[in-house]
């Protein structure tokens, strides 16, 4: 039908922009690196497609890594998301 938007095929909605707002405060905070070992200055390098990669992977409940390496993920006033459940 004219106008109406396609639904999303991802099983998480997250707008993109959310995941912006928490990677300016990780910035502001002088986040420490990942259990990936990547720094914030790294992750600066390609930032656009970096965080496209992370928007895409927590929308689409995708988790990466091991068990042991995840940890509950704290999003503005929602609280801790466990991206590993």
């Amino acid at each position: 039908m004219g106008g109406s938007r396609p639904k999303s095929k991802k099983p998480f909605e997250i707008p993109k922009r959310l995941v912006f707002r928490a990677w300016r405060q990780v910035r502001a905070n002088d986040g420490a690196p990942g259990v990936d070992g990547v720094s914030v200055a790294e992750f600066e390098t390609d930032l656009q497609d970096n965080l496209y990669k992370v928007w895409n992977r927590m929308s689409s409940g995708e988790r990466g890594g091991d068990r042991a390496e995840q940890a509950p993920v704290i999003i503005g006033q929602l609280g801790p998301v466990d991206l590993a459940a």
